[in-house]
């Protein structure tokens, strides 16, 4: 299964609005086939490792990261497949999260005589498909909050400077994220004190750029600044509302750029409309770079799935109010909103920390 998921990771990014899934076939002990899901129309994990093993595959062993499709899509059933091919077992890491087609699979499986198993290494499996299990149950995008801060919280200087709080090594960990994911999102005010690219920007050059979202209830955002003025095959989208200044839309218009209307409140962009949209656009994993106001109205809101925080070893001392969340945040320890899932890694110089954030807004 731990090879079924090295596999799987492969596909991640890339298969909204399906999940990726590896698969890997086993007989006598041995790896005779194995594939993943490449992308949405592509044949599917199991499929690939069937058209490996070939006639090998009768009697042989399926590990699979998800629940083998019973359906007929832009591809056809999997369970079917399996049947046909004359497999004896099937070690499944998690059941389908979708309530249509959750446990279908299984059963046609087990009706032809196929043994199943199902949990195999199922926190991970879990992990790898929570994207796809946010955007099918409530049709949002799964939101990655990514920041940096110093080991005493700050995110920023007294004067604003924050670059570069992380080092090399987290910055080119971000790059490859941005690759994997299908949109990026910051709001108005990290974008007019950074004037960012949000593009891909990888070693070998191969990287794939998300679309770049920008919130900015009263459209603000500058017709020279860079995101506007790229080579890139990825678009842009400025949220804002009514409020919007008509001739600044013309030109970004004619800039390429989407202006999406939608309701405000308290002045600002009303943020669960704009996710909304997104999960409609087959958006599945968003990346949320800023800033804290941005993401604290989305902590209040309850869209933020996953924290990604890199801690620099560095102090920077003093009362600078820069920490990773605006707003008012909770009254009381008992409405603080649990972190669960935590892990911890070195990566160059900082500690990365991630983990998942439980879906409710605060009080």
């Amino acid at each position: 299964m731990r090879e079924a998921l090295r596999l799987a990771r492969q596909g991640v990014g890339r298969t909204a609005p399906n999940p990726p899934v590896g698969a890997i076939l086993v007989r006598d002990g041995q790896v005779i086939g194995g594939g993943y899901h490449p992308k949405a129309g592509a044949a599917h994990a199991e499929i690939f490792a069937l058209r490996q093993a070939g006639e090998l595959a009768r009697g042989s062993d399926l590990y699979v990261t998800l629940e083998p499709c019973s359906h007929q899509g832009r591809t056809g059933p999997c369970a079917q497949a399996l049947i046909e091919a004359g497999v004896k077992r099937v070690f499944v890491g998690v059941q389908d999260p979708n309530p249509q087609v959750a446990g279908r699979g299984i059963s046609l499986l087990q009706h032809a005589g196929i043994e199943v198993e199902v949990g195999i290494l199922d926190q991970e499996c879990r992990r790898l498909i929570a994207p796809f299990a946010r955007q099918i149950l409530s049709g949002l995008p799964y939101t990655i909050y990514k920041t940096a801060m110093t080991l005493d919280g700050k995110t920023a200087t007294a004067s604003g400077d924050s670059r570069w709080i992380s080092g090399e090594g987290s910055r080119l960990r971000v790059h490859r994220l941005r690759d994997r994911v299908e949109a990026i999102m910051i709001g108005i005010g990290t974008l007019l004190n950074d004037d960012p690219l949000l593009n891909t920007r990888l070693p070998d050059a191969n990287g794939r750029d998300p679309l770049r979202v920008v919130v900015d209830s009263r459209l603000q955002i500058p017709l020279d600044c860079k995101l506007l003025h790229q080579q890139s095959n990825a678009g842009t989208l400025v949220a804002t509302t009514e409020a919007a200044d008509k001739q600044k839309i013309v030109a970004l218009e004619k800039l390429g750029v989407e202006v999406l209307f939608l309701p405000e409140t308290g002045g600002q962009v009303t943020l669960l409309p704009l996710w909304q949209q997104l999960g409609r656009r087959d958006v599945q994993r968003l990346l949320l770079e800023g800033g804290a106001t941005l993401a604290g109205a989305a902590l209040q809101a309850g869209l933020i799935d996953q924290l990604m925080v890199f801690v620099a070893p560095k102090l920077i001392g003093g009362s600078a109010d820069h920490g990773i969340f605006a707003g008012a945040g909770c009254l009381e320890l008992l409405n603080a909103v649990p972190i669960n899932d935590m892990r911890f890694e070195q990566v160059g110089e900082d500690l990365l920390i991630c983990g998942e954030v439980e879906r409710c807004s605060q009080d």
